[in-house]
């Protein structure tokens, strides 16, 4: 009965502002057909609305100006308990209004200036790395790197093992650069095998575009995967070997299907839209002089995931005992930041190309223009995704996730909730960008509170796998793969989507068990900021409005 009771008490509020806010994005993006950032934006803005309660948000020069007051009244007054009339007057005038005072603005003034904390505290913490991959991508592509990859796998596998060479190299590549990029490179090289061997057109494909969405959707520094680490208050290295742990089984899966698939349909190789079948005959015969060395090709891939897990690295071996040279340690934190080592790897891919085109530093420059347009685009989607995220959590989830009770070991169950609410935001608007982001920004909340009884991690993977299913017309991937590969819509429905929708249920039930087997609890929110950055679970939310309430006196001379 007390129980029954406890439960009718809880204000199930946040829920249904939950339930709108989701309805209205996904709404304005698909019916609507507004672009993701204004669908994301406007979204946060109407959950802040809705929310009875929003924190005020003062400037700094406000925030000094009352601690001032506070510090004088101490000083001077008779009865420090109670400001004098002046102070009082002063006090009362501060908080009716002023330039960005929001402690006598409407509800509207807050929720806005709430979504752009959101935004600006996303953006901050992975903005430039998004702009480094981009970066590095076109790089990659312009120089002949990304081809020289997949040349050499390809000669090392040889052709009876020519699909592990394509999963391979969508897997890697799929890593720093975006994977419509990755399928645009690598599927006419295997329209170009599949035309010389006369077989096998089907298995190549599906072995691309399944591993290239594999790294895309839960390795970082793609923005999805990066995201959902900022948000769970995950380092980046921490997230980085997780994704390639958990991708090992996703990776056999799409073997076994792809294979399958082409025992089945064994679709032929047809002729594409601006890439005809003479057209592929010279990818396949370019002069290997043409392309820069393996090693400096590979270097912008491999080398941040080694930077930055290896400060990762360096904490487990602390907790082993292993005593790390401080000044080694304090190098490799350095170099092992995200932001420190996308860079030295866009410098290198940058480096690569100029050399290999003979380009002046100003040709350089010059090309580095449309990169940063297409990250601009993501960086603006990304944001807004935080905007969204941070306003849910000003609704109170957390504490009324903690209200309804989470009994022991039922991280499994908030796991698979994780996956299902980003699996049908998914569906039904089609990005899996978006749904990892909002995704993340639900959850964020909940994880970060302690009402989760395994590690955050787990949380990063669940959100991740439930990006894959159900890609369908609504996704931009879905029209990427089905017009570069030549398939019919059904034919692509039958491979691509059914295949996305095996890897992200076999990903959540793979988390799910190993989150029960060994749910690895954090104690508190140590390792979320290891990498020098604060993450969006350690951000404060409000800090203006916090030395407002409990200012902070300075030492003043005495008069």
């Amino acid at each position: 009965m007390e129980t029954l009771l406890a439960s009718s008490a809880v204000d199930y509020t946040p829920f249904w502002i939950l339930a709108a806010g989701v309805v209205f994005v996904i709404a304005s993006i698909v019916k609507l057909r507004l672009h993701p950032f204004l669908g994301l934006t406007l979204g946060a803005i109407l959950v802040g609305l809705l929310t009875p309660s929003l924190p005020g948000v003062a400037s700094r020069k406000q925030a000094a100006f009352k601690s001032e007051l506070t510090q004088e009244n101490q000083l001077f007054s008779t009865n420090p308990a109670e400001p004098d009339a002046n102070q009082s007057a002063k006090l009362e005038k501060l908080k009716i209004g002023g330039d960005g005072d929001l402690l006598g603005q409407n509800h509207l003034g807050k929720a806005v200036k709430q979504a752009m904390i959101g935004f600006g505290n996303l953006v901050g913490g992975i903005g430039f790395v998004i702009a480094m991959a981009a970066i590095i991508g076109m790089c990659m592509m312009e120089s002949g790197a990304a081809d020289k990859i997949v040349r050499r796998l390809m000669a090392s596998l040889g052709e009876d093992r020519a699909a592990w060479a394509m999963l391979i190299s969508g897997f890697v590549l799929s890593i720093p650069v975006f994977f419509d990029t990755v399928f645009f490179l690598i599927i006419p090289l295997a329209r170009a095998l599949a035309l010389r061997t006369g077989k096998n057109y089907t298995l190549y494909v599906c072995a691309v575009a399944g591993a290239g969405a594999i790294t895309h959707t839960i390795v970082p520094p793609t923005p999805g995967p990066l995201t959902i680490a900022e948000y769970l208050g995950q380092p980046a290295g921490n997230a980085i070997i997780a994704g390639l742990l958990a991708a090992i089984i996703p990776v056999a899966i799409v073997m076994w299907l792809a294979k399958r698939f082409n025992d089945k349909y064994d679709i032929p190789l047809r002729e594409t839209k601006g890439a005809s079948l003479a057209d592929l005959e010279k990818i396949v015969n370019k002069d290997e002089k043409e392309l820069p060395g393996f090693g400096i090709s590979l270097m912008p891939v491999i080398l941040p995931v080694v930077l930055i897990s290896a400060v990762t690295f360096m904490g487990l071996a602390a907790k082993f005992g292993v005593t790390v040279p401080a000044g080694f340690k304090s190098i490799m934190e350095f170099i092992g930041n995200k932001n420190i080592a996308m860079f030295i790897a866009a410098v290198i891919a940058m480096y690569t190309l100029a050399k290999q085109r003979g380009w002046t530093l100003e040709k350089l420059g010059d090309s580095m223009g449309s990169p940063l347009e297409t990250a601009g685009v993501i960086i603006l989607i990304t944001g807004a995704g935080g905007a969204f995220g941070h306003m849910i959590k000003l609704t109170g989830i957390a504490n009324t996730i903690k209200s309804i009770g989470v009994d022991e070991g039922s991280s499994a169950m908030m796991l698979f909730m994780a996956w299902l609410l980003t699996a049908v935001i998914r569906a039904a608007q089609g990005s899996a960008t978006v749904a990892m982001i909002t995704g993340s920004g639900i959850m964020a909340g909940i994880v970060t509170s302690g009402a989760v009884d395994c590690h955050p991690i787990y949380f990063c993977l669940a959100i991740g796998f439930g990006a894959f299913p159900l890609s369908w017309m609504n996704d931009s991937g879905f029209w990427v793969v089905q017009r570069m590969s030549g398939f019919t819509e059904k034919e692509t429905l039958k491979t691509w989507t059914v295949m996305l929708t095996a890897i992200g249920v076999a990903g959540i039930i793979q988390v799910m068990v190993m989150a029960t087997l060994f749910p690895m609890k954090q104690s508190g929110t140590a390792d979320g900021e290891s990498d020098g950055n604060k993450t969006a679970a350690k951000v404060s939310l409000v800090p203006a409005s916090a030395s407002l309430e409990n200012p902070q006196p300075q030492p003043r001379p005495q008069k």
